[in-house]
């Protein structure tokens, strides 16, 4: 792969460098804050070869690419600056974005630089735990405690280093922003704290307390600190800012952070670990399965950073329960891939993609590969990755199970989680769990038929069979040939699904098929069949047909958030239809007037058998035109 050149790729897609506000890396993607995220290719930058898919998600507009992410971001930062200093674009994409979106965000590009620093670190602490428990290092010796430096070294100075990447994030200096944090640990300060409750400044009382591994006062303090920070520059003359504004900054932050910010972080986050590890002590079990078998799919939308914080906290006295939970999502994601592995005999490519994303897992506890190549992919695979993850998160819970230092969960991460034999059982469930289910079941959405059902006519008026005679020696074999039909349930121009912006449709994770531009405010029966769900907003809409086939309709990207304005469904579920009659009326002019696209992907989400799914090449259908043929 050549790395410079997939970046200058990368770069261009995404906007050029003027749209790029800022760019950070995980250890799989990187995470873009662009200014305007319409003017990204998205389409071509998830065909690129080596980019996995493309996730918008915390306000940050997200290429997953695996294990060479390093090497692209570092080829792509090669002369350039990405949102380095306090001089940093401010300019507004003009997208409204919620309040919960924003914090999440914030949290998100505050924590994604420094998780390289933070897992390497937890590796180098869990190797030291393996070497002092076979005795073959001394936790008194030179060595380790040099060692041990460097795997502490990031925690106990972690309001620093978020000092710096919280300044970065907010645009305000990140130096100045670390400075903050960096007094919180200065030796004046900190031996301040032997003076008991006989300290004060300027006659008021402070509270000491160690801040070291702390999170939540420097979240405070910086998000004042950077409103501080433009309001002096607003206020000083320019030629004196150099100086004057990190020096006032720095004499009102600092002791408002001892005095006010840095106790009351401190005792919100207090307040906020301890009600969670009540809950958790409330039920183990249930909390176990809550977060094992869902953990997947909060990382997908990017909810997971919610809980980094309290993480970061519980670890500094004495350990976590959240992780170990959570844990078992990433080894029931694993235990799929492997199932996927055993099963995809015929399939070299997915076999292929599925060993290695396997491997990279285990052994690295990197798994977004397998999630966005594999799971999204293969809709059959999302209950067992659930079962499989909330079992394992439920054996955790039940027993608490606490992670003891900041780790990817792979297998050399097993020593910091304690109890260690626990933890390794409900692991190995949860992986072997995902293993057997996904090889017994399958990952795609078929049944296999029996020799019987193999001569039956598909039962369907909108199904056609044909025969085909194949010449073979000494005698000819019959082969069946059967073919369905879709027709189109809208009027309007026929588009690919790989045009939609909505990654669940684009990438073909919801199944095969069309999407149509609708002209006329009406969704007809695409088949004879039965309606087996209707949303409740009645933007969306499932039938199956005679023959076993699962078709969505869904009218719009985002609709859903019209909570049912403008739709007016006329039929119910488990309504028999015939193909051509009325399911729902909605109105194209007002559902544009609130700002969203009316393009209506119409997919084929699961079908009794195997089939090839082909596409209509008309550009411009009318209702009742053939849309979609399956073939078996």
């Amino acid at each position: 792969m050549d790395h410079k050149k997939m970046g200058e790729d990368i770069v261009r897609l995404v906007g050029g460098e003027a749209n790029i506000n800022g760019l950070v890396h995980c250890a799989t993607r990187l995470r873009f804050d662009l200014k305007d995220s319409k003017k990204a290719e998205r389409e071509t930058l998830e065909k690129h070869d080596g980019v996995i898919t493309v996730v918008e998600s915390g306000g940050q507009f997200q290429v997953v690419i695996g294990s060479n992410v390093a090497h692209v971001y570092a080829e792509i930062m090669k002369n350039r600056d990405f949102g380095g200093d306090s001089s940093s674009s401010t300019e507004s994409t003009g997208e409204k974005t919620s309040v919960l979106s924003k914090v999440f965000e914030i949290i998100s590009g505050s924590f994604s630089p420094l998780i390289p620093a933070m897992a390497g670190s937890g590796m180098l602490k869990a190797l030291l735990t393996v070497l002092t428990m076979l005795g073959w290092m001394s936790d008194t010796s030179d060595t380790y405690l040099i060692l041990s430096a460097a795997g502490n070294a990031v925690f106990y100075f972690l309001p620093i280093f978020l000092g710096i990447t919280l300044g970065m994030k907010l645009k305000a200096n990140p130096y100045v922003a670390g400075v903050i944090g960096a007094a919180l640990m200065e030796p004046n300060f900190t031996g301040l704290m032997d003076k008991g409750s006989d300290v004060s400044f300027l006659g008021i009382p402070v509270v000491m307390m160690n801040y070291s591994a702390s999170v939540f006062p420097i979240f405070i303090s910086i998000s004042i600190y950077a409103v501080l920070d433009k309001l002096l520059k607003k206020i000083i003359l320019k030629d004196l800012q150099l100086f004057l504004v990190p020096m006032i900054a720095l004499m009102i932050m600092v002791p408002l952070s001892a005095m006010a910010f840095g106790p009351f972080g401190t005792t919100v986050g207090d307040w906020i670990s301890s009600g969670v590890t009540w809950l958790i002590g409330v039920s183990g079990i249930l909390s176990g399965i809550v977060l094992g078998g869902f953990m997947t799919f909060m990382v997908v939308f990017g909810l997971h950073w919610g809980f980094t914080p309290i993480t970061i906290q519980n670890i500094g006295v004495g350990g976590d329960p959240i992780e170990a939970m959570a844990a078992a999502a990433v080894f029931a994601q694993i235990g799929v891939a492997f199932g996927i592995f055993l099963k995809a005999k015929k399939n070299k490519t997915l076999r292929t993609l599925a060993g290695s994303t396997s491997l990279t897992g285990l052994l690295a506890g990197v798994t977004e590969p397998i999630v966005y190549g594999l799971i999204l992919r293969y809709k059959r695979v999302i209950p067992i990755v659930v079962i499989a993850g909330a079992i394992g998160g439920a054996i955790n819970g039940h027993f608490g199970v606490k992670m003891t230092a900041y780790v990817f969960h792979n297998i050399f991460a097993i020593p910091v989680y304690t109890p260690t034999v626990v933890y390794v059982i409900a692991i190995a469930c949860s992986f072997a769990i995902g293993a057997v289910l996904t090889v017994m079941f399958g990952y795609e959405s078929k049944t296999k038929e029996t020799a019987s059902e193999k001569n039956k006519s598909v039962s369907n008026t909108a199904a056609e069979s044909t025969q085909a005679e194949l010449p073979v020696e000494p005698e000819a074999k019959t082969i069946e040939i059967k073919k369905e039909q879709i027709y189109s349930p809208l009027t309007g121009k026929a588009v690919s699904l790989s045009t939609i912006n909505d990654p669940a449709f684009s990438t073909g994770a919801m199944g095969k098929g069309l999407a149509v531009v609708p002209e006329i405010g009406e969704v007809v029966a695409p088949v004879d069949g039965v309606v087996t769900s209707l949303f409740p907003t009645g933007h969306a809409i499932g039938l199956t047909t005679n023959a076993g086939t699962e078709i969505l309709i869904h009218i719009g990207i985002n609709t859903v958030a019209l909570k049912g304005k403008h739709f007016n469904p006329v039929v119910q579920e488990g309504d028999i239809v015939r193909q051509g009659d009325l399911l729902i009326q909605f109105e194209i002019d007002k559902i544009k007037e609130a700002g969203y696209e009316t393009v209506t992907p119409v997919i084929v989400t699961l079908t009794q058998q195997e089939v090839d799914v082909f596409e209509t090449t008309q550009e411009h259908v009318q209702k009742n035109d053939v849309l979609l043929t399956l073939v078996v």
